[in-house]
């Protein structure tokens, strides 16, 4: 399989040379053209199965080269490379067929998977051309009715299992190669994709990338991979049909190698939780185990769990931690050394097989609730400190192993000292909010809205305010919406009634009272006297 590079920047097209491992995409030999004229030339005169191509080049553009290669009945997949969002070079792209539309500067790594899902393409085509001999597309079929078969066993082996008649006529009616009596192992890989990997940024390019890691690491003499499905986001079932004895050692160390590839090539932390083997004829309740313990266990990240490890009837009691020692050293201010002495409960709890789902939890609403309670000794409003994207998702997160509930928990601490430092510093506090009242003087500054400003609460706010100004808080309000309104009539020409609305009184006779008693004047006294 080849690939030819088309560009007018010499720099990109050796960048591209040099910088994707062309080799470990199977491309035996890469063309380079700095024009649309000699990549013509090159693919008359050879087979060229992959085209990354610039769009905007000076002797015709990209797209010409691909209506051409389409006109010509070239079987090529593009790839264009633009420095341009052109909504109109997008469409044109998609009308001539292009494979992919990718915006400069180039991230290789993700252009390496483009690239790997172009020849991928380019191969299933190549496959396509010989599919009426060969079957090919039966067998593709039939790869699509045995994944419908398992995600419908899958998902209802909680709620609705499939009865053994039911399989049975699934198999007689699918046309499917299986028997009762055939051996098969679910397999269930979780996958943490949470810091920044390609998880998050393209799901779609993602998938493809985990499914070739996972085909290529679960390839084994004894077995064949039946299907791959997500059963729920980052949580994928592996069907594994036998076709010698089960061997658990076996199918542990393929595991075991699996991971470190997840790490590496998906940048992404991963679980394996191995179901026990069974016949078809008992694979619900097989399957069913699998995902109970999935929902029940606290994993470690990188880790194999067993199904036959796996005590389904033994509740684990939750025994809290030193709830006293722990708010004893968030009053010291010593956030790491209470995080280290929750990390070591942790530990001892999942070493002592005392730590499941439901007591970490709990272990966690304990947490939450002393945290809470010592912001709230020093008048911090944790409901509005701990709002936003993070929070929600380092708390929907929490559960799902050791390594994220730590991670949430030194978010949850690290974010209230930090904030109690910032409140242990009323001036800090004060010239906040002295400044925003200053720049919001003309909208509703009630109390309580200030002290969510600054996560405090109200009284606590006012007092504060007061023992470090002097005046109190509404009174302050009131000077500074005096003083903006004075400025408006002296220079603007606005009606007293438009200056008051300005200033944040809506009640003219309510700002006229005011007005007289903070300036000795009426308004309309003092703005006659301003024109003098």
């Amino acid at each position: 399989m080849n690939a030819l590079l088309v560009d007018d920047d010499y720099f990109v097209v050796t960048a591209l040379e040099k910088k994707i491992d062309w080799q470990s995409l199977h491309i035996e030999e890469v063309f380079t053209a700095n024009n649309v004229a000699q990549a013509r030339e090159i693919i008359r005169n050879h087979p060229v199965h992959i085209l990354i191509s610039d769009i905007d080049m000076p002797q015709g553009s990209g797209l010409e080269l691909l209506a051409w290669i389409r006109e010509e009945n070239y079987n090529i997949q593009a790839i264009f490379l633009t420095n341009y969002a052109d909504f109109n070079y997008a469409q044109k792209a998609i009308e001539l067929q292009s494979f992919e539309y990718f915006l400069k500067p180039i991230e290789f790594d993700k252009l390496m998977l483009i690239i790997q899902k172009a020849v991928a393409r380019a191969k299933e085509q190549q496959k396509n051309e010989k599919a009426i001999q060969e079957g090919y597309f039966w067998q593709k079929n039939q790869a699509k009715i045995r994944e419908h078969f398992w995600r419908k066993l899958v998902n209802g082996s909680i709620s609705f299992p499939m009865k053994l008649a039911d399989i049975a006529h699934s198999i007689e009616e699918q046309n499917l190669p299986y028997r009762m009596t055939d051996t098969f192992q679910p397999l269930l890989i979780n996958i943490f994709p949470y810091n920044g990997s390609l998880g998050q940024a393209d799901k779609g390019l993602f998938d493809f990338a985990l499914l070739n890691v996972l085909y290529e690491s679960f390839q084994n003499p004894g077995f064949s991979i039946e299907t791959i499905l997500e059963y729920k986001p980052y949580n994928w079932v592996a069907i594994l049909k036998w076709s010698c004895s089960p061997e658990s050692q076996t199918l542990g160390d393929l595991c075991s190698a699996f991971i470190p590839k997840a790490n590496q090539y998906l940048k992404a932390d991963a679980c394996c939780n191995i179901a026990l083997p069974g016949r078809l004829e008992n694979i619900s309740p097989i399957v069913k185990q699998l995902l109970n313990m999935n929902e029940e266990i606290v994993k470690c990240r990188n880790q194999t769990f067993y199904v036959e490890s796996f005590n389904r009837h033994h509740k684990a009691d939750y025994v809290p931690p030193n709830l006293s020692r722990l708010e004893e050293l968030l009053n010291q201010n010593r956030p790491d050394a209470f995080l280290n002495e929750t990390t070591q409960y942790l530990k001892a709890n999942l070493n002592h097989q005392a730590l499941d789902i439901s007591v970490l939890s709990l272990f966690r609403l304990d947490i939450v609730q002393l945290v809470y309670s010592f912001l709230k000794t020093k008048g911090i409003q944790a409901h509005k400190l701990y709002t936003g994207r993070m929070n929600d998702q380092l708390l929907a997160h929490s559960l799902n192993s050791v390594e994220d509930m730590e991670e949430y928990l030194k978010y949850l601490v690290n974010t209230a000292m930090e904030y109690r430092d910032f409140a242990e510093q009323p001036k800090s506090i004060v010239e906040q909010i002295k400044q925003y009242i200053h720049t919001h003087c003309g909208d509703d500054l009630t109390r309580n809205h200030l002290a969510e400003i600054v996560y405090l609460n109200p009284d606590y706010l006012a007092r504060l305010f007061k023992k470090e100004t002097g005046v109190s808080l509404g009174s302050y309000i009131i000077q500074v919406r005096i003083a903006a309104a004075k400025h408006l009539l002296e220079s603007t020409r606005m009606s007293i009634y438009e200056v008051a609305k300005k200033v944040g009184y809506a009640n003219y006779s309510y700002f006229s009272k005011l007005f007289k008693q903070e300036v000795g004047l009426s308004p309309n006294e003092y703005k006659r006297g301003s024109k003098l």
